[in-house]
């Protein structure tokens, strides 16, 4: 795991995503651990602890906040994601979820990470996430990727650049993330404000074969070069 991370670095990756699960089926604790003493003294690199922060114990997996305050990333991103979930497939509903993840945004906060909330493309939510103190939301780009080729594309990827405008005009910062890939990043990487997107399950394959070091220059392609704004970290 470690040295996999090590050429993503190496070839320019500005940072690191892991989601550990209590099932541990992306990545062990042990896994985090080792990347977090990797990332450490990086300073150009940056650890992003994603997950459920909720998840318990449960065996040797010590529960998504233990781990991430052992581990100190230099961001988590808050996700809403159950064990019976195959993967990521909605964002927060603030409405019901903010009152008990405004503590847990806090404490992290308190130790110096970043916090991020994994929302849908829906203003009112995302303003529910700088109420309870979040730093920056990742938009969950599923659907967007989903509508790569239909004629609903267009409105789905003005829902975003809307809420990533949105979300930059009352202070937070904008990532996103799930199912881009090097079809559909260079179009959803042209939105203002967007700072970071995570590449996963699709960047993986495409290392598969072409090589993990191709595959991240490849996506580095994928994103726009510096004009008014900053090019998004990958």
């Amino acid at each position: 795991m470690v040295s996999h991370a090590q050429i993503c670095i190496d070839h320019g990756a500005d940072g690191i995503t892991v989601h550990p699960r209590p099932d541990q089926r992306h990545i062990r604790p042990q896994d985090v651990r080792d990347l977090a003493k990797l990332t450490e003294p990086l300073n150009s690199i940056e650890f992003n602890i994603e997950g459920n922060p909720f998840a318990p114990a449960v065996g040797d997996y010590p529960g998504f906040m233990s781990l991430v305050e052992e581990a100190q990333p230099d961001q988590c991103t808050l996700v809403p994601d159950t064990d019976d979930q195959l993967t990521s497939d909605h964002g927060f509903d603030l409405h019901i979820a903010a009152e008990t993840l405004e503590p847990i945004i806090q404490r992290l906060k308190n130790q110096g990470m970043r916090v991020s909330l994994f929302m849908d493309p829906v203003p009112e939510q995302i303003s529910l996430a700088a109420d309870i103190g979040a730093d920056r939301i990742e938009l969950y780009t599923g659907p967007y990727a989903a509508a790569w080729g239909t004629t609903a594309l267009e409105d789905i990827f003005l829902q975003h650049q809307l809420a990533a405008t949105y979300a930059d005009s009352i202070g937070l910062g904008v990532n996103a993330g799930h199912d881009l890939n090097l079809n559909n990043l260079s179009k959803f990487a042209t939105i203002d404000n967007l700072l970071e997107v995570s590449i996963g399950h699709a960047f993986i394959v495409d290392s598969l074969t072409m090589g993990m070091g191709s595959a991240v220059r490849a996506y580095k392609s994928q994103l726009r070069s510096p004009t008014d704004n900053e090019t998004p970290s990958v």
